[in-house]
């Protein structure tokens, strides 16, 4: 059964399609009118350089017309010579002239042929180097993370990821919107165009293996069905998701996501924080922007930590990962800490040498 919004955003996919769903960063190139307009000021340098090459040997040249060459005649020889039009009506004649024309006009007119047929050439070969280059990306691309949706909830998600120590080229954007991906490209991401809850639209995107997905869609139903493609597609990934409704969230966690996000009331409470004490809720804004000032980071416990307590660590617990469970930093129940525990710490971003390792693998790096 389709949810309502369903077909609306299949139609609004399949207007947008292109030859390329997947696109690919890439270097910035010259717009074409300025490319065509180089190409034509090459070939009319060509033109000119080698009509006075002709005309500063006009006498080893002869005219059907009145036996001799002026620079108006230079100029045609050469225009009907680099075409290969070759009328024949003006030849060299003399064995000086005949040298020049192979060691000189010769590869003069190969080369404005070159530039004439340049462009045409380029644009031919453009869909084949395209193909090869996500043939290649394709190949390489594993435990990378994609993100469904490229609003503004799904860029401040992944900046965030990246501010950790993700790279650009291990995220796959995925949107139904043509100028969500172009910007999403020009950022240094690769993009997918299409409606992500059809399996072929995030099989481009190399969903089966992705190590993480994050999914921010503008609709609750839209994100529901993204979810339970995604995790029929693949069962290990970690599922992040963000909903509107806070009612809807257990039917995110039913089809597959492992974290859900209520942005609604999330944004609620840190109204209402900044409304009971301001300087709390900076605080709170500073923990959400990752890489500046505080930070929250989960990492593993290490060797020398084994069997200590809470309090004896050197960084700030706030929490403690054991299994399943999220264990606050005063519950009696944690005891020594574990080999296996993860603890979720406050740190400043101006430690990053003992967390960064940690956070590149967590992100995928």
């Amino acid at each position: 059964m389709k949810l309502p919004g369903h077909d609306a955003m299949a139609r609004r996919a399949e207007e947008q399609v292109t030859p390329h769903p997947v696109r690919l960063p890439r270097r910035a190139v010259q717009k074409p009118l300025r490319q065509v307009a180089k190409r034509l000021l090459l070939a009319l340098l060509v033109l000119v350089v080698t009509a006075l090459i002709v005309y500063a040997d006009h006498a080893g040249y002869g005219d059907n017309a009145d036996d001799s060459v002026d620079l108006l005649d230079a100029f045609y020889y050469a225009t009907v010579t680099l075409s290969t039009t070759g009328y024949g009506d003006i030849a060299p004649v003399s064995d000086g002239a005949r040298l020049v024309n192979i060691l000189v006009v010769t590869p003069l007119r190969v080369m404005f042929l070159i530039i004439l047929v340049g462009t045409t050439l380029e644009v031919l070969t453009e869909r084949t180097r395209e193909e090869w280059r996500q043939s290649r990306w394709r190949s390489s691309l594993r435990d990378h993370t994609v993100v469904v949706g490229f609003g503004t909830k799904g860029r401040s998600a992944i900046e965030t990821v990246c501010t950790g120590g993700l790279r650009k080229n291990q995220v796959v954007i995925v949107d139904p919107n043509l100028k969500a991906v172009e910007i999403a490209t020009n950022d240094g991401y690769a993009g997918v165009l299409g409606d992500a809850t059809r399996s072929e639209v995030l099989l481009r995107a190399e969903v089966q293996k992705a190590r993480q997905i994050i999914i921010a869609t503008q609709r609750d139903d839209t994100a529901v069905l993204v979810t339970l493609t995604a995790r029929q597609l693949n069962r290990g990934a970690k599922i992040v998701v963000a909903v509107r409704e806070e009612e809807n969230a257990p039917l995110l966690r039913q089809s597959g996501a492992d974290a859900v996000i209520t942005s609604a009331s999330a944004a609620g409470r840190l109204l209402g924080l900044s409304v009971l004490s301001p300087s709390a809720g900076m605080v709170m804004e500073d923990l959400i922007q990752q890489g500046t000032g505080l930070d929250l980071v989960e990492r593993p416990v290490t060797k020398p930590e084994v069997g200590s307590r809470v309090r004896e660590v050197g960084d700030l617990v706030i929490s403690v990962v054991r299994g399943h469970r999220v264990l606050g930093y005063d519950d009696d129940s944690i005891g020594g800490l574990q080999p296996t525990d993860r603890l979720i710490t406050l740190v400043r971003t101006s430690r990053p040498a003992q967390i960064a390792p940690d956070i590149r693998r967590i992100a995928g790096e």
